[in-house]
């Protein structure tokens, strides 16, 4: 599956969750970096910064981590990724942190 069909993917299940959607997103910091994410999404007052990786291999706790500290920095609570699959570690760091790791499998199934 190509990295836009998956972005398409994602955006169809955002828009059928009522959120709308802001692609290519790139947002300054408070460290003054900026920030890129595939989506923001906003519905009302929430508002989750989106990383897609659309690769064949698990994506580790490290990319994991980088989206959190990313989204941290522009002051977005709770990001999402969307992927294939997830490593443990990921799986777990996320947990902790309040992250939505979404698979490609389960958007499929809430898409019904």
């Amino acid at each position: 599956m190509s990295r836009g069909s998956l972005i398409e993917l994602a955006s169809k299940y955002f828009r059928q969750n009522g959120y709308t959607i802001e692609k290519d997103a790139v947002l300054e910091g408070i460290s003054g970096l900026p920030r890129k994410f595939d989506m923001v999404i906003r519905k009302g007052k929430e508002q989750h910064s989106v990383w897609i990786k659309d690769w064949k291999r698990t994506v580790g706790v490290n990319i994991v981590i980088n989206m959190d500290k990313a989204s941290e920095d522009v002051g977005f609570p709770k990001p999402v990724m969307i992927s294939d699959k997830f490593s443990g570690h990921a799986k777990a760091y996320a947990n902790r942190r309040g992250i939505t790791l979404l698979s490609k499998r389960q958007i499929l199934r809430m898409l019904g």
